[in-house]
């Protein structure tokens, strides 16, 4: 991720006094997660035809907008997370020869 992204977001939260607590951000990305779903739902028949999967691409910018506001409210480096994340991904596949935690 790029910094210059969260940057970008934590003026514009600030520029138009849209600074939250925490759990406002996070029930906003719920919804947003929620419409890009449905639009995977909507584009592929509810699955069965996977390979017509489409989001808006505007609709996962505001899913990324969502996660860096919460990234924000909790005064977290959003691209530290991210390769925090990777790093463990990492580990666990040379640990396992899987990504997933169970």
């Amino acid at each position: 991720m790029d910094d210059n992204c969260q940057t970008t977001v934590n003026a514009f939260l600030e520029e138009h006094d849209l600074e939250s607590p925490p759990e406002n951000h996070v029930l906003d990305l719920s919804a947003e997660v929620g419409e890009i779903a449905g639009a995977i739902n909507a584009s592929t028949e509810y699955g069965s035809k996977p390979e017509r999967a489409q989001v808006p691409r505007d609709e996962l910018g505001d899913a990324m907008f969502s996660l860096l506001a919460v990234c924000a409210s909790l005064d977290v480096d959003a691209t530290a997370a991210l390769e925090e994340s990777i790093e463990k991904y990492e580990r666990r596949i040379e640990e396992s020869g899987n990504p997933g935690s169970s």
